[in-house]
């Protein structure tokens, strides 16, 4: 069986003139490193630049801010941030902009995804007749089930044939396009390709970094899942292209789910050298990137330019760039400690690039968070506490801060508290701190409540952030894109994966009820080896406790608070809440302070969330680059963004 290694280089592969997405130009302008055509597909070498190609596309979306906009800005996780323009606020559909056919954020994954699927489909077609295993084509198939399910979940039904056939790898360029039904996505591409890669794949990676069994089934898990909810519908949500809601093979939705489990629980009980870390800080500590919990990711790194996918000093947050957590990092340069800016940007993780677009409501901090104390999903999560870094200019001086007190590198300048505390002074305008920052007797830190939490002064989100190792003591290069791998997968996922399941009335195994699953979570989750708002390790093990506050019931509910814990802001949070049908409900209503520095009363804003924007539209350079009449597009774009 041939092996070869994985070197993560920008391809552009010929491919057909249908699949060009409006806001996709930046891709198509780039100079490729190779190109793929028809005939350099049935030799090993293009075989095999196509299944690398597989894994350097993934940087194409995970990382790329719009889309990251797009999974969590409107949810109950996200709202639009002081800095955002129309595409950011677009997504919140609380009044400020709409989501169209020419937004950004959501036309993102449409050519990506299309460019895999027929690369995937080439390799599959051609892999057996250059000498490539079963396991190198169940790779392939893992990502072209892996996009379709991007897609689907997207945009609800789409093209299985791209032109030469269903699932056939189109070699020329065509303007026409057929839109398949969900049911039609789900069973004859992603469902069976995904039992064919869990089935061939290795149980450990080839590479680091590649495509494992365990991988496989936690999709298949997922797509089961999925597709169990859409069969079943609880809340009436229409579908694209409008069909019954019914099960080719006969089965309804109860059936997929009990496969959803089963497969999670499989996979639970097998999955090879890959392991949960002991802590949840340990899963983001970045120097402790591509650990054993970590199934997929987009990698990038600090020590090759053309390998990370983007330039290493400056970064324009477009192309392969990992700048996704900049989206969700306010303004913190602008502090001040008499009058000096003591907190600098730099390439760390508690800091990184400030672009102040998209923002966390006040609920996220009062409920979802509420448990900060036991719970280390919190303090592991977001960066509460901003510390002068003076030091890394070599400034070692003290400055007076809050109520006139000194402080030095290394000492916080802004605290965001735990819990609300009546006892905070708070000032009109930009104050003494230049953000508009309260004041308690004897702090020498500013602090804000959570009742203060604004558009434009926020905690940051720490578990994506900036992460350098070439600082050598200064601040290194924080306007380069994110050199951090961005994380896809999760071992963990299967928990809640099974637990939902669960839920919703599979069959369980002894040991794997919902509450077990999810205590496995949270019992990790209860685990402290640092204190990252206090600076200091911290060895405490609240597991017990934990365990012993999850409720004996485990809801839908449950479930999804849960797993906004445990994968807040990391793209989860619009699927989850769009499988469930769970968005109008939850992200409906929330508070938030406004965008002036100073402004600390919370408003309750509400969203319009309409059924039929449980789907994104289909991007308007995709019906532009049809050969269709305007009757034809009309009826290709989903329903309400027309």
């Amino acid at each position: 069986m041939k092996r070869f290694k994985i070197n993560t280089v920008t391809i552009a592969m010929l491919f057909m003139t249908l699949l060009l997405g409006s806001c996709t130009q930046d891709i198509l302008q780039e100079n490729p490193k190779s190109v793929f055509t028809p005939e350099y597909f049935k030799t090993e070498l293009g075989v095999k630049g196509g299944l690398t190609a597989l894994y350097a596309n993934l940087r194409y979306i995970y990382g790329q801010p719009y889309y990251y906009n797009s999974l969590e800005t409107g949810t109950d996780e996200y709202t639009y941030a002081q800095s955002a323009d129309g595409n950011f606020k677009d997504s919140d559909l609380s009044g400020v902009g709409i989501i169209s056919s020419t937004s950004a954020p959501s036309s993102v994954p449409w050519q990506p995804s299309f460019r895999s699927i027929n690369t995937a489909s080439g390799i599959i077609e051609n892999a057996g007749a250059v000498g490539l295993g079963e396991d190198l084509i169940g790779e392939a198939k893992f990502f072209r089930a892996f996009y379709y399910f991007i897609l689907v979940q997207t945009y609800g039904g789409v093209p299985l044939d791209l032109g030469s056939g269903e699932l056939k790898f189109n070699t020329s360029s065509v303007r026409t396009s057929v839109r398949n039904t969900v049911a039609e996505v789900y069973t004859k591409a992603i469902i069976p390709d995904l039992i064919d890669a869990a089935t061939n794949l290795p149980d450990n990676q080839r590479l680091t970094g590649s495509a494992t069994k365990t991988l496989a089934r936690l999709y298949l898990a997922k797509a089961y899942l999925t597709y169990a909810w859409w069969l079943e519908n609880p809340n009436n949500i229409p579908t694209y292209p409008e069909a019954p809601r019914t099960d080719p093979a006969g089965h309804n939705a109860q059936y997929y789910f009990q496969q959803a489990y089963d497969i999670a629980a499989t996979a639970i009980d097998n999955h090879g050298t890959f392991s949960l870390q002991p802590t949840f800080y340990d899963v983001h500590n970045a120097p402790n990137d591509r650990h054993s919990e970590m199934l997929l990711y987009a990698d990038h790194t600090e020590k090759s330019q053309k390998y990370n996918g983007a330039d290493l000093g400056y970064s324009n947050a477009n192309g392969q760039d990992n700048a996704a957590v900049w989206m969700a990092t306010w303004n913190y340069t602008e502090l001040r400690s008499s009058g000096k800016s003591s907190v600098q940007r730099e390439a760390a993780q508690d800091y990184g690039r400030p672009w102040t677009r998209m923002a966390p409501p006040i609920n996220v901090f009062v409920n979802t968070f509420a448990d900060k104390t036991l719970d280390s999903r919190y303090d592991g999560t977001f960066v509460s506490v901003y510390r002068s870094n003076l030091d890394k200019v070599g400034d070692n001086a003290s400055y007076n801060n809050a109520n006139g007190l000194p402080i030095k590198a290394g000492d916080p300048v802004l605290t965001f508290l735990n819990d609300e505390n009546p006892a905070v002074i708070n000032t009109s305008g930009a104050g003494s701190s230049n953000v508009g920052a309260g004041t308690l007797p004897g702090r020498a830190d500013y602090v804000i409540n959570p009742s203060g939490i604004s558009r434009i002064v926020y905690p940051g989100l720490w578990k994506l952030g900036t992460y350098r190792t070439d600082n050598n003591g200064g601040l290194g290069s924080p306007n380069g894109a994110v050199t951090r791998p961005y994380p896809i997968a999760k071992l963990s996922e299967l928990y809640f994966i099974a637990a939902e399941a669960a839920v919703k009335g599979a069959t369980v195994q002894a040991g794997k009820s919902a509450r077990e699953l999810i205590n496995v979570i949270r019992a990790r989750a209860g685990k402290w080896r640092f204190d990252r708002s206090g600076n200091v390790v911290k060895n405490q093990d609240n597991s017990a406790a934990m365990v012993l506050a999850t409720p004996a019931t485990i809801t839908i509910d449950y479930v999804l608070a849960e797993r906004s814990r445990e994968y807040f802001g990391e793209g989860y949070r619009w699927t989850d809440l769009v499988r469930t049908q769970k968005w109008g409900e939850y992200a409906a209503t929330y508070k938030i302070a406004g965008t002036g520095k100073g402004d600390h009363t919370a408003v309750t804003y509400t969203r319009t969330i309409q059924p039929f924007h449980y789907l994104r539209p289909i991007p308007q350079g995709q019906l532009d680059s049809m050969d269709a009449t305007d009757d034809e597009k009309a009826v290709y774009q989903n329903p309400g963004y027309n």
